[in-house]
């Protein structure tokens, strides 16, 4: 009787701990994660305004899963790594082999070079984004995000693309856009990272006006403008950089050291 009790006492503590995951966050990063993919299969039938666009749609849906689970109380470790694991086939491996495939496959081993340094450089900037949550200033990104980078290589062949420009006039092109976004993701320079603005502020009725305006330009010819507006943004972090070591700031932006020496070095 004495053994039946105690397996009576531990079952109801056995269902306590078994965990699940939260369907509605995951959910959206899995189909952020299908957009990714279905930029590669696009590209592999040549379809490369669907491969791009499908690119920018899971930068949409990026945005989203960590809102709707912080809105809804879902958080997870879980979320967090699934979230990690999906960036990096969206923003890190589709675009280097949508580029690859598009033109850079004709510059042989320098092409498949730059697909991948961009594809490493998103990896690593993954890593240590995961690493330095905890100590870098939520203002900033520290090296440009790779959703804007993937922004940046998806964007451009949209445009090319969209404008009937052959791919092998622009391998040279892509080769340096390649690099620049992958390259750039590895620095230590700062990017503004929007995350100070709040949703729940009220906003002067001038700012609905500009956000209303800033979406007819879109629809205006949306692979120029949105290709416009993430060069303008890659290149921001660079302004941002010069203006700070004018004004006599420091250029890092880690508020506190690491726990790992070794990484020291790296955000000086």
């Amino acid at each position: 009787m004495q053994e039946d009790d105690s397996l009576n006492s531990t079952a109801p503590e056995a269902r306590k701990r078994r965990k699940g995951i939260y369907m509605v966050p995951n959910m959206i990063t899995l189909a952020a994660l299908f957009g990714g993919f279905y930029a590669i299969v696009m590209a592999m039938n040549g379809r490369f305004e669907l491969a791009t666009v499908a690119i920018f749609v899971a930068m949409v849906l990026d945005s989203l899963d960590g809102r709707v689970a912080r809105m809804t109380n879902t958080q997870s470790a879980f979320g967090e790594q699934m979230d990690s694991l999906s960036d990096m086939v969206s923003f890190g491996a589709a675009p280097a082999l949508v580029a690859y495939i598009w033109t850079l496959n004709g510059l042989g081993r320098w092409g498949w070079i730059a697909a991948f340094v961009y594809c490493a450089c998103a990896a690593l900037r993954l890593a240590r984004f995961n690493v330095n949550t905890g100590v870098v200033d939520k203002r900033y990104f520290q090296g440009l995000p790779s959703p804007a980078a993937a922004a940046i290589v998806a964007g451009f062949i949209w445009l090319a693309t969209d404008a009937g420009l052959s791919p092998a006039s622009m391998r040279w092109v892509m080769f340096g856009i390649t690099l620049f976004a992958g390259l750039t993701m590895v620095t230590n320079v700062p990017f503004y990272s929007f995350k100070d603005l709040s949703l729940k502020r009220s906003v002067p009725f001038a700012t609905i006006v500009l956000v209303a305006l800033g979406i007819a330009a879109i629809n205006i010819d949306p692979p120029t403008v949105l290709f416009g507006l993430f060069i303008l943004y890659g290149l921001s972090g660079y302004a941002v950089l010069i203006w700070r070591k004018a004004k006599g700031r420091p250029s890092s932006l880690i508020s506190t050291s690491t726990d790992e020496p070794e990484e020291r070095g790296l955000h000086e």
